[in-house]
């Protein structure tokens, strides 16, 4: 759990309002909710950081060879060539939405933390599937089973299965882990607020990707090779 504490800083600029992309992500999520999670508490989550983390690591490679300026981010255009490279077609629209999905800082710039954001959003929301898994495998094994395991901690979470989770169901998930300790409120609101980017009182799948990347510290190595200049 390393240096989770003390990393909550927001974004630039709050988004407060749902976008089509929003609005698809969360159907989605409480399709996959009705399947049920392996989750058994937050304990669970905690302990496959080191195996997500690694994982995660290993799309560096990918994510430098789209970042064709090597300026630590990729840009719109970088992106809509590395979707074209990966084999997957979307709208101009959508390939907009999903840019601005992704970056939070709204620097015009997709950063390493941002990218497997959008690489998992892209995993969920792609209607002809079967193509990108494969492209994914060839690029980057293992990113199936990561992006899984994530979507199954969200929907432990989430147990009124609606999309979202909130701060009492923040609550009751670190409660079951922590049952008796009178810290488990402090944690949970800690744990919330890292992941309420918007502040709105209501998580979605994105935010929750975006502060699961720093829980396992993929911001800070992005800070360390890129001269302290991080999300």
């Amino acid at each position: 759990m390393g240096g989770v504490v003390g990393k909550s800083e927001s974004p630039k600029k709050a988004c407060t309002s749902e976008t089509k992309l929003d609005s698809k992500l969360v159907g989605v999520m409480q399709q996959r909710a009705t399947q049920g999670t392996s989750m058994k508490s937050f304990d669970s989550i905690i302990l496959k950081f080191p195996k997500i983390d690694e994982s995660l690591r290993n799309c560096k490679t990918t994510f430098q060879l789209f970042d064709e300026d090597s300026n630590g981010a990729i840009d719109q255009e970088e992106m809509k060539k590395c979707f074209h490279k990966l084999g997957i077609s979307f709208t101009e629209e959508d390939m907009n939405d999903f840019f601005k999905a992704c970056d939070f800082n709204e620097d015009k710039g997709i950063k390493f933390n941002e990218f497997i954001v959008l690489l998992c959003l892209v995993y969920l929301l792609k209607e002809d599937q079967a193509t990108l898994h494969t492209k994914l495998k060839s690029a980057m094994p293992n990113l199936e089973a990561t992006f899984e395991t994530l979507v199954d901690a969200f929907v432990f979470l989430d147990k009124n299965k609606d999309g979202y989770v909130s701060r009492s169901e923040m609550v009751e998930a670190i409660n079951e882990t922590t049952s008796g300790e009178r810290s488990s409120g402090r944690i949970a609101m800690r744990r919330f607020e890292e992941m309420d980017w918007d502040k709105n009182g209501m998580v979605n799948f994105k935010e929750f990707l975006f502060a699961f990347t720093r829980w396992v510290g993929i911001d800070e190595m992005d800070e360390e090779e890129e001269g302290g200049c991080g999300s």
